[in-house]
């Protein structure tokens, strides 16, 4: 049987829609996560997450906005709701599109039915990030039923957050900032703890830089070597330096830039040819002290000393950055550490996110629930977390703007 609720699709199963409804937890959080887990928005379909937020937002006072960018298949869905005209404004972003669920039969139980076993609600998106969005849309309801803040809340949810992040969160703020309503801060509900609520927020995340070198030679005979050029030492010597150069030494944010090759390949399928190529990949996780650019001169300089016949394909799909420490996180530190009881590391650890789009418009702070399980099979998180996210959430509104 099909478990799977596909949103709008014509073809949508009608038990399947039945069920996104039926055998909801009691708390809301939870009730709404696994209305949003029902729903398989494998990146970068929305599948009926995007309509199901919206009307949420928009039953407790939001004004609701679809932002679509792209073109046929490539179309991406992408919405904002918004809270009051003036004054002092917070935002939240997530996605609510996942990552496959892979093998499917790996399974302990259908990945979009939202089981809750023994305190965990299992899913795909459980803890990255559908737990999260749901935990700040029910924390808006609760702080608006009790506050008539002076001011303005956010919420900036994608779909292609797991994907290329080309329509996503990046054209959607530049959408904002043309109608003048980018938020003065904002918090992504990334998991950023490792193991239990309340022990890490990120303030930072490092670069990303990825390159492919090609060292081309000339093919021939291994017993005629003086006729041929092989390109594998000179890779070689190539990987060598690069893999036992130091960077950097990090800082008191970050640690230190590391770059890890990742592939070495001559497509050689015999023992006796010299091959014409030679191909190696690699990956640089950098922090300020490095940036793309700076880093792709260092490796042309190393690629010319070695192989002067080479190619270098580099992009850096982030820069590294990290935020003062401001009003935003000083009120997460606080929010966090009275309702988990815990003081949060503020650290920038971890992978890229789509903070790195959102910190060149305002100040920015992930804060979600673990990361324990995020694009496992049989991804969880616990009940009781996702509570306490949602606390959490709500007494950071209160500070924010209270402060």
């Amino acid at each position: 049987m099909d478990y799977r609720l596909r949103g709008n699709d014509e073809d949508a199963d009608e038990d399947a829609r039945g069920r996104c409804m039926n055998d909801l937890h009691p708390d809301e959080t939870t009730a709404l996560t696994q209305r949003l887990i029902r729903c398989d928005s494998v990146t970068p379909r929305e599948a009926g997450s995007l309509d199901l937020m919206q009307s949420y937002l928009e039953a407790i006072g939001f004004t609701c906005q679809r932002l679509p960018f792209g073109e046929g298949e490539a179309r991406v869905d992408n919405l904002v709701a918004r809270y009051g005209a003036s004054g002092p404004h917070i935002g939240f972003a997530g996605h609510v599109d996942v990552v496959p669920v892979g093998d499917e039969a790996a399974w302990s139980v259908p990945p979009f039915s939202a089981t809750i076993r023994d305190g965990h609600l299992i899913g795909r998106g459980a803890e990255d990030m559908k737990g999260a969005v749901a935990a700040f849309a029910t924390a808006c309801k609760r702080f608006l039923e009790k506050n008539k803040p002076a001011g303005r809340i956010s919420l900036i949810l994608t779909c292609d957050e797991e994907a290329d992040a080309i329509h996503g969160t990046e054209p959607v703020l530049k959408a904002l900032k043309q109608q003048g309503n980018i938020p003065d801060c904002c918090i992504v509900g990334e998991p950023t703890n490792p193991t239990e609520i309340g022990q890490m927020a990120k303030i930072g995340r490092r670069g990303s830089y990825g390159a492919t070198i090609t060292v081309h030679g000339k093919q021939g005979h291994v017993a005629y070597p003086q006729l041929a050029d092989n390109p594998v030492p000179k890779l070689a010597a190539i990987v060598n330096e690069i893999s036992t150069h130091v960077l950097d030494e990090g800082d008191s944010y970050f640690q230190a830039s590391n770059l890890e090759v990742t592939s070495i390949d001559v497509g050689n399928k015999v023992g006796n040819v010299i091959p014409a190529h030679a191909v190696a990949r690699l990956n640089v996780r950098f922090n300020t002290h490095q940036s793309g650019e700076k880093l792709e001169s260092w490796l042309h300089s190393v690629c010319k000393k070695h192989a002067p016949n080479y190619e270098l394909h580099g992009r850096a799909s982030a820069q590294a950055f990290v935020c003062p420490l401001g009003q935003l996180a000083e009120v997460m530190k606080k929010a966090v550490q009275e309702i988990s009881g815990r003081a949060p590391e503020l650290s920038t650890t971890g992978g890229t996110s789509d903070a790195r789009f959102i910190q060149a418009y305002c100040p920015v702070v992930e804060y979600g629930s673990t990361g324990r399980t995020s694009h496992m099979v049989d991804e969880n998180v616990r009940v009781d977390d996702l509570i306490t996210l949602s606390r959490t959430y709500e007494r950071a509104l209160e500070l924010f703007f209270n402060s």
